[in-house]
């Protein structure tokens, strides 16, 4: 369960990222450590998210979460990018990983199955294509629930 405080902290750090040409995916805090951990994975949506990218939010983030004091007590503030290991929502990623083998969640099962995996070929208005073996499956995007890189692999 995600923690109470998630919320208002994507609500502070959304505006701060922007501002900085950046976006928010992500927020979690690890209140089971001590000091507790608040972790904000960002991403430019420009380029590949660097260092400079995370040390300008944490600066402009940590100044705006002290004077918002939405945070009690004392605490830890990381800002990382969340890596490839996530899923792929823009079409930039869509562009950038194909050929890659991907996983992909459909509700309700498409063809009888809930998930799908191959490399992928490309994705348009209302498909996804995918390649299984040499043959071209083709997943309506309105079914499709999550994509996702195939770390197994």
């Amino acid at each position: 369960m995600a923690h109470p405080l998630i919320p208002q902290i994507i609500d502070l750090a959304t505006p701060v990222a922007e501002e900085l040409g950046l976006e928010v995916v992500g927020v979690v805090f690890h209140t089971n450590q001590s000091p507790p951990v608040l972790r904000v994975d960002i991403r430019n949506p420009e380029q590949d998210t660097g260092l400079n990218d995370c040390e300008r939010m944490s600066r402009a983030l940590e100044a705006s979460l002290d004077t918002a004091q939405i945070v009690p007590d004392a605490y830890v503030l990381e800002v990382s990018s969340p890596g490839i290991s996530r899923q792929l929502v823009t079409d930039r990623e869509f562009i950038s990983f194909k050929g890659f083998p991907v996983i992909i969640s459909t509700t309700p099962p498409y063809d009888g199955q809930p998930e799908w995996t191959g490399q992928l070929i490309r994705r348009d208005e209302t498909a996804l294509y995918l390649n299984q073996k040499g043959r071209v499956v083709e997943i309506p995007r309105s079914l499709i629930t999550k994509v996702q890189l195939d770390e197994r692999r």
